[in-house]
This record gives C-alpha cells, sequence and structure tokens, in this order.
C-alpha cells in the first residue's frame, strides 16, 4: 500500500457548525461510496487517505468465527454472532450475552483481556456509581469481539493466553480476512494496538468502503463458506441492532432500526463510519460508504455526514430522516440547555448512476 503525504490529503468540508447565525467551526474529511464491483458511486476528499478501521472492522473480525464453524460448534445465538459485531453499551442485555458465549466455550470473564471501562451507557454508569462498584470487563464495549475471538482458539486449537496477539493463529485468519476484503495484499496492512488491546488494521477509507459493499453482497469468486458467512453476519446485525450499540441513544442501532433492512452501519473510533447499503433496485450491487472525519470527531460531526450521505444517495426517505431527527442535525446547547446552534452536512455528492 502507498502512503501519501499531507498534501494528497487534502479533505472536503463535511459539516459546518452553527452558532446563531455565523459559522463558528468546520468539521473536513473524506467519504467515498463504492458499489459491489468496486465502482465508485460518490467521493469527496481524498479517500486513497490510508488511516485505521477501529471498530469497523469488527464484522470483519468476526467472520472466521462464524466461517471456520465455531458459531456452530458453540451453539452461539443470532444474538451472540450480533454482539461479536458491536460496540456495545455495556447494559445487561450484552453482559448477559457475553457470559453466555464464555459459558459455551467454558470459559469465564478472566480470559478476556479487553480491559474495564465506564459503559457507553450513562444510565448503567450512573448505577455503578450509585453503587460504588467498578465497572466490569463484560461492560467493555468490545467484550463481544474478544469472546468471539476465544471461540475461535478454542475451536482450532490455538493458545488461549495469546489470542489477542499478532502472531496468534486467530488473528493471522483474521489478517488475511481483512485482506480479502479491502483487496489489499496483507503484507501491506499496517498493524497497530486498539483500545481494545487487539490488532487493528490500516486501509484506505475507498477500501474500508469496498469492504462493506463485498460484506452485503459478496463477490462470486469468495467462497462458498465465507459468502454464506456473509449473509449470516449481515442478518444478525439487522435483526439485532441493539445488540451492535445499545437499547437507546446508539447512532448505529437507531439507523438500522430507520432502515429496516435496508443497510447495516457501523461507528469506528477517531470518526470513522461505515455502512453496507443492501443490494436493490437502485442499487442492484449493493453500496460500501465509508467516511473519515479527519479531526477524529465520534460525536457533533459524524452523525450528520452519514446521515445526509445516506440521504443524498436515495437510502434514507424523508420519514427516516425525522425518526432520526435527533442525529441529524447535531444539537448545540448551552449550559442552562438552551438550543444555540447546530452541526450540520455541508456537502453535495455527485452521484455516478451508469
Amino acid at each position: 500500500m502507498s502512503y501519501h503525504r499531507e498534501s494528497d490529503e487534502t479533505p472536503a468540508q463535511l459539516v459546518e457548525v452553527w452558532r446563531g447565525s455565523l459559522i463558528e467551526s468546520r468539521h473536513r474529511g473524506h467519504l467515498i461510496a463504492v458499489d459491489g464491483s468496486g465502482q465508485t458511486i460518490a467521493s469527496l476528499g481524498s479517500p486513497h487517505t490510508v488511516t485505521f478501521l477501529r471498530s469497523s472492522a469488527k464484522p470483519f473480525q468476526a467472520l472466521p468465527v462464524v466461517a471456520s464453524g465455531a458459531a456452530d460448534r458453540f451453539g452461539f445465538t443470532e444474538q451472540e454472532v450480533a454482539i461479536a459485531c458491536g460496540s456495545h453499551n455495556g447494559e445487561s442485555i450484552h453482559v448477559e450475552a457475553v457470559k453466555s458465549m464464555l459459558r459455551k466455550i467454558d470459559l469465564d470473564e478472566t480470559a478476556l483481556k479487553c480491559g474495564a471501562h465506564e459503559p457507553y451507557s450513562q444510565e448503567v454508569a450512573r448505577e455503578l456509581i450509585r453503587k460504588g462498584e467498578q465497572p466490569s470487563v463484560l461492560q467493555n464495549n468490545c467484550s463481544g469481539k474478544h469472546a468471539a475471538m476465544l471461540a475461535l482458539v478454542k475451536h482450532i486449537g490455538a493458545p488461549v493466553e495469546t489470542y489477542d496477539e499478532p502472531a496468534n493463529p486467530v488473528q493471522q485468519m483474521i489478517f488475511k480476512t481483512v485482506a480479502e476484503f479491502a483487496g489489499v495484499p496483507v503484507k501491506d496492512i499496517v498493524i497497530a494496538t486498539d483500545g481494545c488491546g487487539a490488532p487493528i488494521f490500516a486501509v484506505s477509507v475507498r477500501a474500508m468502503a469496498l469492504m462493506y459493499a463485498r460484506l452485503v453482497s459478496p463477490p462470486t469468486e469468495f467462497g462458498a463458506q465465507t459468502r454464506d458467512s456473509c449473509r449470516r453476519i449481515v442478518a444478525a446485525m439487522i435483526r439485532f441492532p441493539e445488540m451492535i450499540g445499545g437499547t437507546t441513544k446508539r447512532l448505529d442501532t437507531e439507523l438500522m432500526r430507520a432502515g429496516r433492512g435496508r443497510f447495516i452501519s457501523k461507528i469506528g473510533a477517531e470518526g470513522v463510519y461505515t455502512v453496507g447499503i443492501l443490494p436493490s433496485a437502485r442499487w442492484p450491487n449493493g453500496l460500501g460508504l465509508a467516511l473519515k472525519v479527519e479531526d477524529g470527531d465520534d460525536h457533533r460531526a459524524r452523525p450528520p455526514a452519514v446521515i445526509d450521505a445516506l440521504r443524498q444517495l436515495g437510502v434514507l426517505e424523508a420519514a427516516d430522516l425525522n425518526t432520526l431527527s435527533e442525529y441529524s442535525p447535531t444539537i448545540i446547547r448551552n449550559r442552562r440547555g438552551d438550543r444555540v446552534g447546530e452541526a450540520r452536512a455541508a456537502f453535495s455528492l455527485e452521484i455516478d448512476h451508469s
């Protein structure tokens, strides 16, 4: 993979932050939509920019668990497959799902190496404070992914103690999966360490979009087991969106609920967002959408950018946008709770329908 000088990575304006009648700030970045054949449908900025997938990699980290037969061997439910792909809130439904996965592979939470952090759910975090309790490793947003990796380790007989290390056969299987879907040789993928301690991968924003296009519409040259595993991953995410984010107040979950089976969506840290749009009359080969907010903003800029991109691509309709009004535009309030501004999308896509 070639790495581009900063001058080659000119970002486009994605979101304007208005306070009163003035633009106070701007968020810039890179955005691209490609179809299942790899054709560029729309782009902004420099989608060849290389950055880390972060949690947008989770469905591809879960794919070998399904494709290898590990998920079936241990009797993982569809909800458990979904939480392996999720960045969950740490609610009770998430904790119980991960506990169930660990019981099925004859391990417990001490085997998880993802660490602990305050749950994403504000309600759960407040309840821990009220009780004077510390967060559990099970409430880590990545605990489902780690439990799935442990299942794959047990299935292939690899060392449990090093499941999170790049040299472990499980991580090598994941590297190959990412490379296959991104269309990038394994040797050209930069590996670093994610917030949960597992390896993470850097590819171009375009490659991210291609990965999601291939996930929802796997090419015929992929093996039958891989294509079937893609269908299972996509179905699990669509049917159980609350396992991807949370029961409330999570963009991934609310987007997929609004989409009603038309697409899957997944956040990645540092302003990354990815969507896989299933084949339809308008997009018969499916679409992959990926964006990177250059300054890494995860809350103010990303929701209106992804929602408006989906609107312009004809994936979200007026009724869907009304359902998602809490997320786009992002409302800015002062300390008293008054609405004093908003962050809203500020781009127009030139869409190739050929």
